[in-house]
Protein backbone atom coordinates (compact mmCIF):
# COMPACT_ATOMS: atom_id res chain seq x y z
CA UNK A 1 0.00 0.00 0.00
CA UNK A 2 1.08 3.60 -0.65
CA UNK A 3 -0.07 6.76 1.07
CA UNK A 4 0.40 10.07 -0.68
CA UNK A 5 -0.11 13.50 0.84
CA UNK A 6 -0.31 16.69 -1.21
CA UNK A 7 0.50 20.20 -0.06
CA UNK A 8 1.22 23.62 -1.49
CA UNK A 9 -2.08 24.72 -2.98
CA UNK A 10 -3.58 28.13 -2.47
CA UNK A 11 -4.84 31.31 -4.06
CA UNK A 12 -2.67 33.07 -6.62
CA UNK A 13 -3.12 35.82 -9.18
CA UNK A 14 -3.08 34.98 -12.88
CA UNK A 15 0.50 34.93 -14.11
CA UNK A 16 1.78 33.82 -10.72
CA UNK A 17 3.44 30.62 -9.58
CA UNK A 18 2.88 27.83 -7.09
CA UNK A 19 4.73 24.66 -6.20
CA UNK A 20 2.84 21.58 -5.13
CA UNK A 21 4.42 18.72 -3.20
CA UNK A 22 3.38 15.10 -2.92
CA UNK A 23 5.04 12.95 -0.29
CA UNK A 24 4.79 9.17 -0.67
CA UNK A 25 5.00 6.67 2.16
CA UNK A 26 7.21 4.29 0.16
CA UNK A 27 10.42 4.60 -1.77
CA UNK A 28 10.04 5.50 -5.42
CA UNK A 29 11.91 2.29 -6.23
CA UNK A 30 8.79 0.39 -5.18
CA UNK A 31 6.38 2.69 -7.07
CA UNK A 32 5.76 2.24 -10.76
CA UNK A 33 4.45 5.69 -11.61
CA UNK A 34 3.61 8.95 -9.89
CA UNK A 35 1.74 11.87 -11.28
CA UNK A 36 -0.44 14.89 -10.82
CA UNK A 37 -4.07 15.13 -11.88
CA UNK A 38 -6.62 17.88 -11.49
CA UNK A 39 -10.36 18.18 -11.37
CA UNK A 40 -12.21 21.42 -11.97
CA UNK A 41 -15.86 21.85 -10.93
CA UNK A 42 -18.17 20.02 -13.30
CA UNK A 43 -15.29 18.42 -15.20
CA UNK A 44 -13.62 15.05 -15.22
CA UNK A 45 -10.31 14.45 -13.53
CA UNK A 46 -7.48 14.87 -16.02
CA UNK A 47 -3.78 14.14 -16.17
CA UNK A 48 -1.53 17.14 -15.63
CA UNK A 49 1.92 15.56 -15.47
CA UNK A 50 3.40 12.21 -14.56
CA UNK A 51 6.63 10.30 -14.19
CA UNK A 52 7.01 6.85 -15.59
CA UNK A 53 9.61 4.55 -14.08
CA UNK A 54 11.91 5.63 -16.91
CA UNK A 55 12.00 9.07 -15.30
CA UNK A 56 10.67 10.85 -18.35
CA UNK A 57 7.97 13.43 -17.66
CA UNK A 58 4.67 13.38 -19.49
CA UNK A 59 2.53 16.56 -19.68
CA UNK A 60 -0.93 17.58 -20.74
CA UNK A 61 -0.79 19.89 -23.75
CA UNK A 62 -2.49 22.64 -21.78
CA UNK A 63 0.41 22.88 -19.30
CA UNK A 64 3.44 22.18 -21.47
CA UNK A 65 6.03 24.89 -21.11
CA UNK A 66 4.42 26.22 -17.93
CA UNK A 67 4.45 23.29 -15.49
CA UNK A 68 7.39 21.12 -14.51
CA UNK A 69 7.26 17.83 -12.63
CA UNK A 70 10.29 16.81 -10.63
CA UNK A 71 11.13 14.49 -7.78
CA UNK A 72 13.43 14.06 -4.83
CA UNK A 73 14.15 10.35 -4.42
CA UNK A 74 15.70 10.83 -0.99
CA UNK A 75 12.48 12.43 0.28
CA UNK A 76 10.07 10.23 -1.70
CA UNK A 77 8.49 13.46 -2.87
CA UNK A 78 7.23 14.62 -6.25
CA UNK A 79 6.84 18.30 -7.04
CA UNK A 80 4.78 20.23 -9.54
CA UNK A 81 6.16 23.67 -10.32
CA UNK A 82 3.40 25.75 -11.89
CA UNK A 83 4.29 29.01 -13.61
CA UNK A 84 2.31 31.50 -15.68
CA UNK A 85 -0.86 30.28 -14.03
CA UNK A 86 -4.16 30.92 -15.75
CA UNK A 87 -7.69 31.06 -14.40
CA UNK A 88 -8.30 27.83 -16.31
CA UNK A 89 -5.79 26.08 -14.04
CA UNK A 90 -8.17 26.46 -11.10
CA UNK A 91 -8.94 22.97 -9.79
CA UNK A 92 -8.32 20.49 -7.04
CA UNK A 93 -4.95 18.90 -7.73
CA UNK A 94 -4.44 15.25 -6.82
CA UNK A 95 -1.35 13.14 -6.57
CA UNK A 96 -1.52 9.54 -7.74
CA UNK A 97 0.88 6.67 -7.13
CA UNK A 98 0.70 3.43 -9.06
CA UNK A 99 2.08 0.21 -7.61
CA UNK A 100 1.31 -2.98 -9.47
CA UNK A 101 -2.39 -3.08 -10.28
CA UNK A 102 -3.33 -0.46 -7.71
CA UNK A 103 -3.79 3.30 -7.80
CA UNK A 104 -3.36 5.37 -4.67
CA UNK A 105 -4.73 8.89 -4.49
CA UNK A 106 -4.14 11.75 -2.11
CA UNK A 107 -6.87 13.93 -0.63
CA UNK A 108 -6.19 16.76 -3.07
CA UNK A 109 -5.09 20.35 -2.70
CA UNK A 110 -7.05 23.33 -4.00
CA UNK A 111 -5.43 25.70 -6.48
CA UNK A 112 -7.37 28.86 -7.25
CA UNK A 113 -6.11 31.33 -9.85
CA UNK A 114 -7.74 34.74 -9.67
CA UNK A 115 -7.96 37.09 -12.65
Amino acid sequence: QVQVVESGGGLVQAGGSLRLSCAASRSFFSIDDMGWYRQAPGKQRELVASFASSGVGNYADSVKGRFTISRDNAKNTVYLEMNSLKTGDTAVYYCRAVRGAYNYWGQGTQVTVAS
